[in-house]
């Protein structure tokens, strides 16, 4: 699966998702991790109020599963999340990437948590089955509503 993360430095998840002119792009399995491509962005990216300065950067995410940011506006969350991204803001800005990247790696060779697990089936053609196993209490065999 794909991973982005908003940075100024390619080591730390220091950006905020609307004035990023940086996202680093890493694909990540049980594996390990592989940086894939580094997407700029250009022009007054701190500017209030326009939304249109998130288009180019909703486009270039398409693939990811997850972006990591340092902070995100409440309407850049939102469409990301409509297009099966999720977002998620770092502790603080001194959080590393790789540290990131190594934690998910082993978070996903064990047993990821209910969020992760649906992510990772972004872009996969879904069934009555997998809804089923999104929505049943383990615990108590019944449909979570």
């Amino acid at each position: 699966m794909k991973i982005a993360f908003t940075t100024n430095d390619s080591v730390h998840i220091n950006a905020h998702f609307g004035w990023a002119k940086q996202v680093d792009v890493y694909d990540v399995n049980t594996e390990g991790y592989t940086q894939l491509e580094t997407l700029e962005f250009q022009g007054d990216l701190k500017e209030d109020g326009n939304e249109d300065k998130l288009e180019p950067k909703l486009k270039a995410l398409h693939d990811c599963t997850i972006i990591y940011v340092a902070a995100i506006g409440g309407s850049a969350a939102a469409r990301l999340i409509h297009r099966n991204i999720t977002p998620i803001q770092a502790k603080s800005e001194q959080d590393e990437i790789q540290d990131v990247l190594d934690r998910l790696v082993e978070t996903l060779k064990g047993s990821p948590p209910p969020w992760l697990r649906k992510a990772l089936l972004k872009g996969q053609p879904r069934n009555f089955d997998d809804v089923l196993t999104d929505t049943v209490n383990p615990s108590q065999q019944e449909v979570v509503l």
